[in-house]
This record gives C-alpha cells, structure tokens and sequence, in this order.
C-alpha cells in the first residue's frame, strides 16, 4: 500500500465512524422520545433496556451507514482540495480517480457487509427488538399510588391513601401510608360485590427481595368481612313475597397486619417470537423468495376459482356455443321460454332480480378487496427483497457523490460538507419512502418503486464525478458572476443590433 492511499485511508475512518455513531445516537433518541411514556412508568431493568438499545442500535446500521460514507469521502477530499494536495497530486501526475482508488474498495467492501448486514443481521435484529418492545408496551404500568384516588389495577384490590410520604425502596423500608382504604374483591362473580374492607390508620408499602410479591404492613385497622349465608329467609310484604339470604359480619382489629400481593400482573412477560415472524423485514432472502411465489400462487389461483363460483349467483346459465347463443339473443325467444319455466309475478320478479343483483355485487366487491389485499401482500415481500440490493448499492451512490462534492468544494471539516451531506441524504431518504409507498399502492412498478432513489442518484454521481475530474468549478461564486456579466453583455449586444436594424429600414 502506497503512502497516499495511507493518507487517504487515514483521513476517511475518523469521520465515518464518528458519523456512523452520531447517526445511530440520533435514531436512538428518536426511538426514547416517541416511546418515553411506557419506558418511563414500566419500571425497566438497565438489562432489559440495554437489550433494546442494542437490537434497535443494529437496525439503524443499514440507514446510517449511506450517510456515514456520504460524509466521511466528502470531508476526506474536501480537505485534501482545502490543503491543496489534491493539487500537489495531479501535478505529480496522480489522476483524481487513481486518488479514489483505495476508498473505491471500501466502498466496495461496505456495501457488501451491507449486504450480508441486511440478509443475516437486520431480520433477526428486527424480531428481538420489536418483540421485546411490544412486551414492554403491553406490560402494565408500576404500582403508582396517588394520594386519594383509588388504584385499580392491582386483579382483586381497590386501594386508596390519604397521605404518603416516600420512603427508601429497599426490602425493610417502603412508602409509608396514611388513612389506608383497601376493598378486596370477591373471587364468587360481580354479584356478590365487595364482601371484605380494610381500614388502617397508616401502613409501609414494600416489594420483597425476588420483585414477586408487594407488602403492605398495617397498623392499627380494622378488617371488615361479610360472609353470605345459604339459607333464604322469607317473608311477605304488601301481600308479595320476598326472599333474602341471611349474612354474618365480622370484624377483626389488629395493631399490625401483613397483606402480600402477588405482583404477577405487573412486568414484562414474553410473548412467543413467532407471532412477529410473518412480517416482511422478519424474513431473510430465501425466506422472502419462497413466501413471494406462495402468495402469488395463491393470489392466482384465487382469481382463477371467482368465475367458477360466481355461477352460483346465476339462475340460467347457456352452455351452448356462441353460435346457438347469438341465434338464441337474436330471437329474443330464449326469454319467453325462460320465464315460463317460473311462474312468477312481476313485482317478485323484479325483487328477486334485485337481490340477486345486490348478491352478486357484494360478492364481486369482498373478492376484488380480498385480491388487492393478496397483491399487496405480494408488493410487499418484493419491495423487502429489493431493497437487501437498494440500500447496498445507495452506499456506493453516496460515494460516488460526496468523493466528487469534496474534490469540487475544496472544504473539509464539518461546516459544509455536513450541509451537503444532510441535503443529499433527505434527498435519498424521501426518495425511498416516496418509491415504497407507490409500489405498495401498485402506482409504481415494484422494482421501479424500490430503485428509484438509486436511479435518480446514480446518474448525478456520475455528473459530479466527470465534473471533479475536469477541475469544475461548479461551486464557486466566480463563475456564475462571470456567466451573469456575459448573458447580459449578449442581451445588451442582442438588444443594440435590433435597434440599429429599425433604424437602417426606416
């Protein structure tokens, strides 16, 4: 390896890897900001956490390493231009793609680990991470008393407080409590009600050790409990007769009482991963090729069955050739014959002709919706399959662009080329979303839709490029000024030869 490709080399990881970790603490921040509620009262370990980071920290490499490359070549020849050596080296003789050579196969080698990223990595990143995030957001909320509101949320508890002061969350000291309501809910059905209260002056709130069952220590109450008799006392009133079974109270006083609660209901509780795994972005190529074709098979072969059971809808059907159809139409004898097979009066006729139209409609309209739902099924798995190539190949569409913007602007740091990098990747990215969405709703082509940011692209990378190596001097201010000052210089010559032909003829 040669000394400039050293130089270069050196100069493009610094700024990719900082790029590349930026863009993954950005996606990571927007993924907190719009998930913060069910994070913040879910009560998370930092290992339950830390494994969503990381499973969502994998699924933006794919996004962010377009930009990384985009940024980190246009900040590595921009300041190669700035410092002149990019001068120092054509006048030497070294040409500016012999200058790209050795970040030509980086970019080469980075869109085959994008590659290999989203066929291996990116569907099992997606499965962990959006089933552990949906665990989360179905897990109920942490034990949250409010002082006087009853809390509902404990299966079989009402609980109210007047008072609490927060204590240590240890196993020894919890919340302490004061003017404690606790309604036990009968197990027996909602008619039997409330049948046991709870009454204490104060009381501790703790969690034991293993976070299984939650404690409430009471002192000095009363526990009320009203137990149903099976006997059915009668009696009659205003001469009706009434029936009511007989009830015994009881109340007990303690000075101190200990009520555990199971904490089952509360935490994170995982479900079954194959649930998640008929998703597009769950599947590998292999797994996306195979689902395709039995989608696409069923689809036809569903469009194939609407005609034959669609018969069922009619009355008479002709099986006879076109010829005997077109003599039995001509003669308009056919009707006559076919409404004496059924005596039936007009106005039935007539009803009966308009339900079965109303069938026949409805049936249409429930498989036209079927078969559109079938197709875009279809879009779908081919637009996924597409796009393990698009997001490859973006990478090296990116290179392409900011290796010839820096070898054009001549600016390193992250003043500029950040600019142009950001404009450049909203270009990319809106492209891609825009593409997906008319190839789902069958506007574009599927492969049209998928490659359309690249198409669009790839062609203003090439122009860049034969630009960067002509010594373009696309961006500076000179040149438009220069251009300016001659098309005016054109109008005002344009303008003095028209008046001096006026003259001339009269």
């Amino acid at each position: 390896m040669k000394k400039i490709d050293k130089l270069i080399l050196g100069s493009f990881w610094g700024p990719f890897f900082l790029t590349l970790g930026v863009v993954i603490f950005i996606f990571l921040m927007r993924l907190l900001m719009f998930y913060i509620d069910d994070f913040v009262t879910k009560d998370l370990d930092l290992a339950t956490f830390g494994r969503l980071l990381f499973y969502f920290a994998l699924l933006t490499i794919p996004t962010a390493l377009p930009l990384a490359v985009l940024l980190s070549s246009l900040m590595t020849f921009g300041n190669l231009g700035e410092f002149f050596e990019l001068t120092a080296l054509k006048s030497a003789g070294i040409s500016l793609t012999r200058a790209m050579q050795p970040l030509l196969i980086v970019a080469i080698g980075i869109s085959a680990f994008s590659f290999w990223f989203n066929n291996s990595v990116s569907p099992w990143a997606n499965l962990k991470g959006y089933s552990l995030l949906y665990d989360i957001k179905t897990a109920k909320a942490t034990l949250n008393l409010k002082e006087g509101i009853f809390y509902n949320d404990l299966p079989g508890y009402s609980i109210k407080v007047d008072h609490k002061i927060k204590g240590p969350k240890d196993s020894k000291n919890g919340d302490l409590l004061k003017g404690l309501v606790i309604y036990k809910h009968s197990t027996s059905g909602l008619e039997s009600g409330n049948r046991e209260i709870i009454l204490a002056d104060s009381g501790r709130m703790y969690i034991d050790k293993d976070r299984s069952y939650l404690v409430f220590q009471l002192f000095n109450g009363n526990d009320y409990q009203e137990y149903s008799d099976n006997n059915t006392v009668s009696f009659a009133s205003g001469g009706m007769t009434n029936s009511t079974r007989g009830a015994q109270f009881m109340r007990n006083g303690f000075k101190d009482y200990r009520l555990v609660i199971s904490m089952e209901s509360f935490g994170i509780k995982r479900t079954d991963e194959n649930q998640f795994e008929y998703h597009e972005y769950m599947k590998n190529l292999n797994e996306l090729s195979t689902l395709t074709d039995s989608l696409r098979k069923d689809y036809t072969k569903t469009s194939l069955n609407v005609a034959s059971t669609s018969r069922q809808y009619y009355n008479y059907q002709f099986k006879a050739d076109a010829a005997l159809r077109q003599k039995a139409v001509k003669d308009g004898k056919w009707v006559d014959s076919l409404l004496k097979k059924r005596a039936i009066p007009t106005p039935d006729l007539a009803q009966a002709a308009l339900s079965q139209a109303q069938n026949i409609l409805s049936y249409s309209t429930s498989n036209v919706t079927y078969l559109t739902e079938k197709e875009k099924g279809v879009w779908k798995y081919q637009l996924e399959t597409h796009h393990k190539f698009t997001q490859s190949i973006s990478i090296f569409v990116m290179f392409l662009i900011g290796a010839s913007m820096g070898a054009i602007i001549k600016k390193g740091g992250f003043g500029v080329p950040v600019l142009i990098a950001i404009v450049f990747f909203i270009f990319l990215y809106v492209l891609t979303i825009a593409g997906d969405k008319y190839a789902k709703d069958g506007l574009l082509w599927v492969p049209l839709g998928a490659w359309m940011a690249n198409i669009v692209l790839l062609p203003i990378g090439l122009l860049l490029m034969q630009r960067a190596r002509h010594d373009s001097r696309l961006f500076d201010k000179d040149v438009y000024v220069i251009a300016w000052e001659r098309m005016k210089r054109k109008f005002v010559d344009f303008k003095n030869r028209r008046s001096s032909i006026i003259s001339h003829q009269t």
